[in-house]
C-alpha cells in the first residue's frame, strides 16, 4: 500500500520550518539592528518577545477558527500574513516600526499549530502521531538551523534588510503548494483509494470511542480538566527554554565566544540540526514502545518527562568552556526540549475524548507554552543588563524544565473529558 499520507508530514515539517526561519531572522540580525537603532539588551528583549504578544492573544481564536473553517483556509491566511510582515521588517525605519511588523507576524503565526494539530488528527492514525508530530516539531529545529545560515550569509553580503525580504518570500512559495495539493483525506485527489479507506476507517474507529456531545467543545470546559492544565504548564516550562535559545543564542555566541556573524550562523545551526534529526528518531521510538491501550492511558507522558529532564542539562552551561562541548550540550538540551514539546502535542490528542475539540485543546496547550515563552526574551534581557552575563538565564531555564517534568508526571494521569462525563479529569 502506498504511504502517500507521508506528504502530510512534509507539509507540516516545511510549514514549521518556514515559521521558525522567520522567527530566528531577528535573532541573527540582532547585532546590526541594535547598533543601527541604538538598542539596549532590555529593548532587544522586548523586541524579541513582541511577536509573542499578539501570537498568544490570537491562539485560542485561531483554534476556534480552525475548528469552524478548517485547516486549509486558516493556514493559508496565516502564512500569507506573517510572510508579508517578515518582508516588511526589512523596511522598518524605527523601533516602533520594527515592533509593528513583529506584532503583525505574531497574528499570522498563531494559525500554524492549531491548524497543524487538526491536520494530524484528521490524517494520521493514533499509532503514527508520535512520529508525525516529531517531524512537525523537527521543523521548529530545522527552521533556526536553515534560517541562521541563510540570514547570516545574506546579512554578510547584502545587509540585514535584504535578509528579511528573502526569508519572507519563502512563505509565499509554500502557500502556492498548499493551495494546490492540500485537502482533507475525503477529498484529496492524489490519495489512493485503499489508503483513503484506511485513514477514514481508523479515524472513525478512534472517534467512535470518544465523547460526542453538542456544545462539548467550549474552552472553559476544557480548562476545568487537571490534565489540560498539566499539559499547558509543562509545555510552558519547555517553551521558555525554546525561546531562550531562539532569541538570545546568536547574541550569546557573539558576545561570550567572540564569533563573527557567519560563524554565529554555523554554530547556531549545528545544535538545531542535530536536534531535528534526533527528535524524529525519538518520536518514532515513542510510537513503537506504546500499545493501543498505552496511547489511551497517556503513557506517552513518561518519555516526555525523560526528555524534559535531559533538556535540563542546560544548567551546566556556565561551567563549560570548550566550544565543541558547549555545542554538544546545546544539542542535547534542544533535542530533549523539542521532543518533549512534540510528545505533548501527541499526548493532548491521546488524552482528548472529543475529536471536535482538537483545535481548541491545541490552542490551550500552545497558550500555556507561549505564556512562558513571552517572558524568556524579556527576563534574559534584564538578567544580562543586571549581571553582565548569561549564567542565570540558563539557570532559570533549567530549573523550569525540572519543574515542568514533575507537573507532566503528576498532573496528566487522566483523560481529558468534559465535566459531567464519566472519567472526567
Amino acid at each position: 500500500m502506498a504511504w502517500r499520507r507521508g506528504w502530510i508530514s512534509v507539509f507540516l515539517f516545511t510549514l514549521a520550518m518556514i515559521n521558525y526561519i522567520d522567527r530566528v531572522a531577528l535573532s541573527v540580525a540582532a547585532k546590526p539592528i541594535a547598533a543601527e537603532f541604538g538598542l539596549s539588551p532590555v529593548a532587544m528583549g522586548y523586541l524579541f518577545s513582541s511577536f509573542l504578544w499578539t501570537y498568544l492573544l490570537c491562539l485560542i481564536p485561531m483554534g476556534i477558527l480552525v475548528d469552524r473553517f478548517g485547516s486549509k483556509t486558516i493556514n493559508a491566511a496565516g502564512i500569507a500574513l506573517w510572510s508579508a510582515a517578515t518582508m516588511l521588517t526589512g523596511a522598518a525605519w524605527s523601533y516602533l516600526a520594527l515592533l509593528a511588523t513583529r506584532l503583525a507576524m505574531g497574528v499570522g503565526e498563531a494559525s500554524t499549530f492549531p491548524a497543524g494539530g487538526r491536520v494530524v488528527r484528521e490524517w494520521i492514525p493514533a499509532g503514527e502521531r508520535g512520529v508525525t508530530n516529531a517531524i512537525f516539531m523537527a521543523g521548529t529545529q530545522a527552521g533556526p538551523a536553515v534560517g541562521a545560515l541563510l540570514v547570516a550569509w545574506i546579512l554578510s553580503q547584502l545587509g540585514w534588510r535584504a535578509s528579511f525580504a528573502v526569508v519572507g518570500a519563502i512563505g509565499f512559495i509554500w502557500l502556492v503548494a498548499w493551495m494546490i495539493w492540500y485537502d482533507q483525506p475525503e477529498r484529496a485527489r492524489w490519495l489512493g483509494r485503499d489508503e483513503r479507506s484506511k485513514i477514514l476507517a481508523e479515524r472513525a474507529a478512534d472517534s467512535a470511542a470518544l465523547e460526542r456531545r453538542s456544545g462539548g467543545g467550549r474552552i472553559l470546559q476544557l480548562l476545568r480538566t487537571r490534565s489540560m492544565w498539566g499539559l499547558a504548564l509543562s509545555q510552558g516550562c519547555a517553551v521558555y527554554t525554546q525561546y531562550l535559545f531562539l532569541t538570545w543564542l546568536p547574541s550569546y555566541l557573539q558576545s561570550t565566544r567572540q564569533l563573527t556573524v557567519l560563524k554565529t550562523g554555523l554554530f547556531t545551526a549545528v545544535p538545531y540540526a542535530g536536534a531535528a534529526l534526533l527528535g524524529i528518531v525519538l518520536g518514532r521510538i515513542s510510537d513503537r514502545i506504546l500499545t493501543a491501550k498505552g496511547v489511551g492511558e497517556g503513557r506517552r507522558r513518561n518519555m516526555g518527562v525523560l526528555m524534559m529532564l535531559s533538556s535540563a542539562v542546560i544548567l551546566a552551561t556556565p561551567f563549560v568552556d570548550d566550544v565543541w562541548l558547549l555545542l554538544a550540550l546545546f544539542t542535547l538540551s534542544l533535542t530533549g526540549m523539542a521532543t518533549a514539546i512534540s510528545l505533548n502535542f501527541s499526548l493532548v490528542n491521546d488524552l482528548l475524548r472529543n475529536p471536535e475539540d482538537s483545535g481548541k485543546a491545541m490552542s490551550i496547550l500552545i497558550v500555556g507554552g507561549n505564556t512562558f515563552g513571552i517572558a524568556a526574551p524579556i527576563v534574559t534581557g534584564y538578567v544580562i543588563e543586571r549581571t553582565g552575563n548569561y549564567n542565570w538565564a540558563f539557570g532559570i531555564a533549567g530549573l523550569l524544565l525540572v519543574g515542568g517534568a514533575l507537573m507532566l508526571l503528576t498532573m496528566t494521569r487522566r483523560p481529558i473529558v468534559l465535566p459531567g462525563a464519566a472519567g472526567a479529569a
